[in-house]
């Protein structure tokens, strides 16, 4: 839908997602500015993000995961499994280190990758998150260090990820950012 406060679709389009959408979902991986926006709130705490899953869960998808919340300069993922309806979800976060440069696909590779670690771990939406991030994060910082090994100035513009150079970073992650559960 959008992100960084811009939406990449007509406004109109988000009542559709939060009506139509979001209810038939079993999970959803909104970014910061897509959960404000799902949900009418502002996301400027972590108990704002834990909130914003609790929301998103009574409108329907069983897991939440909020894919990139920035607080305080801090960069977070929140992730939420409500196993059951009416049950409290066990909720996480995942501090992801800032690499210094602007990526293209990484909100979509994050996404397809956490629903493939889902898929083999579908009551894990933990460790389903730990897998997707180790793997984003190693991609990421195999394609600035060719960016840079290049020459290219990688403040310069947004930076095209290296991801057939990374198959073996997506296939079998190291695990190096770990889950922290809230409650």
């Amino acid at each position: 839908m959008g992100d960084e406060g811009k939406l990449y679709v007509p406004p109109e389009l988000v009542m559709v997602y939060r009506e139509k959408v979001v209810p038939v979902a079993s999970v959803l991986t909104p970014n910061q500015f897509e959960a404000e926006q799902l949900t009418g709130s502002s996301i400027t705490s972590e108990k704002d993000g834990q909130e914003a899953c609790n929301i998103l869960h009574a409108a329907g998808p069983s897991k939440v995961v909020i894919t990139s919340i920035n607080i305080d300069g801090t960069l977070l993922l929140i992730g939420s499994h409500q196993k059951e309806k009416g049950q409290s979800p066990e909720q996480f976060k995942i501090v992801i280190p800032k690499i210094p440069a602007y990526f293209t696909g990484t909100g979509d590779l994050t996404t397809a990758l956490l629903l493939g670690w889902s898929n083999k771990y579908p009551n894990d939406l933990d460790k389903a998150a730990e897998l997707a991030v180790s793997s984003v994060q190693a991609l990421l910082l195999r394609t600035l260090a060719d960016y840079q090994k290049a020459g290219y100035d990688c403040q310069s513009s947004s930076l095209e990820i290296r991801l057939i150079q990374s198959l073996d970073d997506i296939r079998n992650p190291e695990v190096k950012y770990r889950a922290k559960r809230y409650n």
